[in-house]
């Protein structure tokens, strides 16, 4: 999963160099920027999917993966941001900030990655210790980052946006199977405490 997860990063690393025959075509910065993008949403909502799929199979092994990809969502989100900051803006500090402020999808797309970083910060077991039950609660984060990430997408395509819906409908699944185990697991605590005693 580790090499699945990296196989992006490096198509655009040997696409850069000319490597193995590759290239990243007519434009490669959009290329290089929107693909660290859409990668960096892919990644998130597949950490978003390991809980529902832990519970579906019943599998909770699935469950070791969840920071390793949530912390790959992280850097090609950070990636795709610093191609923008870089490339496009040139470290224009002061006009990035006017878009952040006048462009809504960047706004979102800095919303998302605000809302990642803390949960990057506090990724390790020390932390997870430190912080206890706040823990749990900082890392429900991840649901308006995602949030955010779909819509920004969704934004900045502008035209055919086929692709940030089928996203979209992606995560709109993957919170309903978050609603629907939290239901199932209150009838089931209900049915317990029904039962009588002895």
């Amino acid at each position: 999963m580790f090499a699945l997860a990296l196989a992006p990063l490096g198509y655009l690393v040997l696409g850069g160099s000319g490597a193995l025959g590759l290239t990243l075509g007519a434009d490669p910065v959009r290329l290089v920027t929107d693909t660290l993008g859409l990668w960096a949403l892919r990644l998130l909502l597949a950490t978003l999917a390991i809980s529902p799929l832990a519970f579906v199979t019943h599998a909770p092994d699935w469950l070791r993966l969840r920071r390793m990809l949530g912390l790959f969502a992280f850097a090609y989100a950070l990636l795709h941001f610093t191609m923008y900051i870089a490339v496009d803006q040139t470290f224009d500090f002061g006009v990035l900030g006017e878009d952040i402020v006048k462009r809504p999808w960047i706004t979102l797309g800095a919303t998302a990655l605000a809302c990642l970083i803390p949960l990057a910060a506090t990724s390790t077991r020390a932390a997870m210790r430190r912080l206890g039950r706040r823990w749990q609660q900082l890392h429900y984060l991840v649901y308006p980052a995602a949030l955010a990430a779909c819509w920004h997408y969704y934004w900045q395509v502008k035209r055919d946006v086929r692709a940030p819906l089928a996203y979209a409908a992606v995560f709109a699944v993957l919170m309903g199977m978050r609603l629907l185990r939290r239901r199932l697991r209150g009838r089931a605590a209900a049915a317990l405490l029904a039962q009588p005693d002895g």
